[in-house]
């Protein structure tokens, strides 16, 4: 029997390049925060009705006029997709090791897309908040794995740039949210917007069913040679079992089952024991729990901000057009600010200290920015004071997921990822959106309240203090533990780098 290797084309480089993978995540990342913004802007959240004391009553609008939802009410809507990230990030974290990431995301932004146009035509409180807890799985399945896939294919010198390119499309994607729920719910209906979501993330959503396989740093591919060596080997010694009892040899049919069961047996016990244990490397690792803690605490402010912020900013100032003002402040700070902390870690030098030094200045200054703004009644110098304040506070998004993707073995990146982005929900954003509700219903003055809330940023400032001076190790370049040293390379890099196509040729004697 012979065998050759024939090239079918002369090698070409992929149209996947590592920068137009950025891309393509850098849009799937701002039309999830797009989502987020609108939900967020008057024109779809809206507001209640009211009645003057002469008896004079005006309806409501919006999600919040239509279905009477009061300021708890409505805050639990912003953090129902908590529901689905909560449950779904582990899941598609530990997946990773053994399915091809791109079909985990394709799954996940296909449920994304069914449950945004699914808050289009929900009827109540409770449709439309079941449809928001489905929202959160798409987000759990990208937002876990797209960082690590970025930062295995920046450039040595750029990795935090690259991160900071790709998280600064949360505060785009929100100040956009802002606007275009501000104009649909005002020229359309705020059923529409979440309609056209559902549109504009369907080609992504195909896209990941279709694309061909990537390697993350640190996992070998799914059918590697020790695998097939292992299954070949039991193969074989079943076959001389069965040469030297043939009588009481099973048929092939009854072992191949049994053999079957048996391995998806030892897979799920495998799993979740694995899981059990990359669960606890993570908690024992110091740097990585304050790196988290000083995030949660941080992600609780710029939270409500977000959502909060253009109702707060009409009653305070009177802003006829809050959503355009804050939409406007928070694009150009947002990608200001976030592209400005990733180059400048870069130039420091890109390590964990440094990150650490940067988080807790930056979210200092911005922090008594962001303060004093509030205590001014003059609206001019109110946002000329808060601008200065979220152009610091935004640096924060690259260093701050540097940390989180160098502090752990290459292998728990994506679940470094996925736990990092359920506690700063379940802890940030999701409990403080009905919070500084109840506060506000109690204190009845967004002033106070959003004092109040900006406070906050100190204790995240002195959080990321303490990290200086934790002993870290950068373990990016640390071998995996259990990797498979020999494995079949042929799809590694299909995306980024050209194949060779192989063919044989055989012949019976």
């Amino acid at each position: 029997m012979a065998s050759s290797l024939v090239p079918l084309s002369a090698p070409h480089p992929s149209w996947f390049t590592p920068k137009r993978l950025l891309v393509i995540f850098c849009v799937i990342n701002m039309l999830n925060y797009v989502d987020r913004g609108t939900i967020a802007s008057n024109g779809v959240n809206g507001s209640l009705g009211t009645c003057t004391s002469s008896g004079t009553c005006t309806s409501g609008s919006g999600i919040q006029g239509e279905f009477n939802l009061n300021n708890f009410e409505d805050g639990v809507l912003s953090s129902a997709f908590m529901v689905g990230l909560l449950v779904a990030s582990p899941i598609f974290a530990s997946l990773a090791k053994s399915v091809n990431p791109f079909r985990l995301i394709g799954v996940g932004l296909s449920v994304w897309a069914l449950a945004t146009a699914g808050c289009g035509f929900s009827f109540n409180f409770w449709s439309i908040t079941i449809c928001r807890m489905l929202v959160g799985v798409g987000e759990a399945s990208f937002i876990s794995l797209a960082a690590p896939f970025i930062d295995d294919n920046a450039p040595i010198a750029q990795k935090t740039a690259w991160l900071a390119i790709f998280y600064m499309c949360i505060p785009t994607g929100y100040a956009l949210g802002y606007v275009y729920g501000g104009l649909v719910g005002t020229y359309l209906n705020w059923r529409f917007a979440f309609w056209v979501e559902a549109i504009l993330m369907l080609p992504f959503a195909v896209l990941g069913f279709v694309m061909k396989p990537l390697n993350l740093k640190g996992f070998a591919p799914a059918e590697s040679k020790q695998a097939l060596i292992f299954e070949e080997t039991a193969v074989q010694e079943v076959q001389d079992t069965e040469t030297l009892n043939d009588s009481a040899k099973p048929t092939k049919e009854e072992f191949s089952h049994m053999f079957s069961k048996m391995k998806c047996t030892c897979i799920d016990l495998n799993q979740f024991s694995r899981f059990i244990k990359d669960m606890k490397a993570l908690l024992f690792e110091k740097v990585y729990v304050v790196n988290v803690l000083g995030y949660c605490a941080y992600n609780f402010v710029l939270g409500a901000y977000s959502y909060w912020g253009p109702k707060a900013g009409y009653k305070i100032y009177n802003m006829s057009d809050a959503d355009l003002i804050f939409g406007g402040i928070t694009i150009v700070c947002g990608i200001l600010g976030t592209l400005a902390g990733g180059y400048v870690l870069d130039l420091m030098k890109s390590t964990i200290p440094n990150a650490f030094k940067l988080l807790s200045l930056t979210t200092f200054f911005g922090a008594i920015f962001c303060f004093t703004a509030f205590c001014f009644k003059n609206m001019y110098a109110f946002l000329a004071l808060f601008s200065v304040g979220e152009l610091l506070v935004f640096a924060i998004q690259g260093p701050v997921n540097y940390i989180c993707l160098h502090c752990v073995n290459p292998s728990l990146r994506p679940l470094s990822m996925a736990i990092s982005t359920v506690s700063i929900h379940i802890f940030g954003d999701v409990p403080s959106s009905p919070l500084v509700g109840v506060l506000q219903d109690a204190i009845n003055d967004w002033r106070e309240t959003s004092l109040i809330l900006t406070s906050i940023l100190f204790p995240a400032a002195g959080i990321w203090f303490i990290g200086i001076f934790l002993h870290s190790v950068d373990r990016f370049n640390e071998d995996s533990e259990g990797q498979v040293t020999e494995v079949d390379t042929s799809n590694a890099t299909p995306l980024l780098e050209p194949r060779v196509a192989e063919t044989s040729d055989s012949s019976a004697s």
